[in-house]
């Protein structure tokens, strides 16, 4: 089966990727973008750029309408119950940074916080640095020889002692869907907060915050097909009314004097200075194309793929894949092969993939690998893509054995 994509032709950087012979497949890095999101960021800029939420004039009212938009967008492709839910950050990174400030002075010495063995360096750290600056205990919750965090363990880990639970929806190295749900269920049962950093999930499907039950999820523009600068946070209501604030200055603010402020709460209040105006609206776009295509089509065209690259691998001697990847991934070794001698070769034959520790180095640690090779795929991929990358992978084996 040719596995063609119906989507491809509609992604302007694939088909100039084409016309020089790359491949890409790194879209869980980045995806590439749509030509409807291009048309939108050129337009804001075309039409005349003007901040938001601070001007009566046209062009001001404009951008603001275009902004809310776009946040109403958000809302809905999460299924937030408001749009005053959604907070606008630099990237998922942003705002768990953002949570990890914000949320301190509801931690006391001894409180503890519980993430995953599989976390992004970007949903560790920050509560890791947390943890070290009030004197928490950070709780890590084991993996099973699949790649899916341990229910059985995790119940005992979380405890009347844990404060927040913080874990990845799908992980960025081992594709594999978590059980958040259960997972956010056991946290609430001992009146923790929960965040679910769903910077790769998100991709996947739609996602229903409000079914989740989390108070927070963090997530990323770029990885969307959006444009890169923009992170969404969604907070229950109730959740982000503890929020501290994190940054200070125009916008934010409800009233000031030389002494003295008061701050507006979300959304506003944790959006200070101008934002990404073209990139909010941009994503706004890329939401509508997105939700304008057959969910169903391309959750079935993923899988098709991801069932063709995982046969591949598993039919080539000395190659182990690393858990058992469920959607749009598979992180891979080689025997006596180092990742970053194999990925120069295929970049050399012009396959993009990812190699390293892929910002989760405890994970690796914890394997006993250096580094992995990462294949991740996006709605424009086809199995031509993969044909070409099992081509030059056959090639840089057969040099580097």
């Amino acid at each position: 089966m040719p596995l063609n994509s119906p989507w491809r032709t509609d992604f302007p950087g694939i088909q100039a990727l084409d016309a020089e012979g790359q491949t890409y497949l790194d879209s869980a890095a980045t995806a590439q973008k749509p030509q409807a999101m291009l048309d939108s960021l050129l337009g804001y800029y075309a039409s005349g750029a003007a901040n938001v939420h601070r001007a009566q004039h046209l062009p001001g009212e404009r951008a603001t309408r275009a902004f809310e938009a776009s946040r109403g967008k958000v809302a809905q492709w999460l299924n937030a119950a408001s749009s005053e839910e959604i907070i606008f950050t630099r990237g998922t990174t942003e705002s768990l940074n953002l949570l990890a400030y914000g949320l301190e002075p509801l931690f006391a010495a001894g409180d503890e916080i519980v993430v995953s063995a599989l976390e992004h360096h970007a949903n560790l750290l920050p509560w890791q640095q947390l943890a070290l600056r009030r004197g928490l205990k950070l709780v890590i919750m084991p993996l099973d020889s699949c790649g899916q965090i341990d229910l059985a363990q995790a119940a005992t880990l979380i405890s009347p002692r844990t404060r927040l639970l913080a874990v990845s929806q799908l992980s960025n190295v081992l594709g594999r869907w978590q059980p958040v749900r259960e997972l956010i269920a056991l946290a609430q049962a001992q009146g923790a907060l929960s965040v679910v950093d769903g910077a790769q999930g998100v991709l996947h499907g739609r996602h229903d915050v409000q079914a989740l039950g989390c108070d927070f999820y963090a997530c990323s523009s770029h990885k969307l097909y959006g444009p890169d600068g923009v992170g969404l946070l969604y907070g229950r209501g109730t959740a982000l009314a503890q929020l501290r604030h994190w940054q200070f200055g125009g916008e934010m603010v409800l009233e000031a004097d030389y002494q003295h402020a008061r701050f507006r709460p979300a959304p506003l209040g944790f959006e200070a200075g101008t934002p990404a105006i073209s990139s909010v609206i941009a994503l706004g776009a890329s939401l509508d194309y997105l939700a304008g295509l057959d969910q169903a089509a391309v959750i079935g065209h993923e899988a098709a793929l991801h069932a063709r690259l995982l046969a591949g691998l598993s039919a080539r001697d000395g190659i182990q894949l690393i858990g058992e990847p469920q959607v749009a991934l598979a992180s891979f070794t080689v025997a006596e092969v180092h990742s970053a001698d194999l990925a120069h070769l295929l970049t050399e034959q012009g396959i993009a993939v990812r190699a390293g520790h892929h910002c989760a180095m405890p994970l690796l640690k914890s394997l006993g690998l250096p580094g992995a090779i990462r294949v991740s795929l996006g709605l424009y991929n086809d199995g031509a893509d993969l044909t070409r990358f099992f081509v030059a992978l056959d090639k840089a084996l057969e040099l580097l054995r």
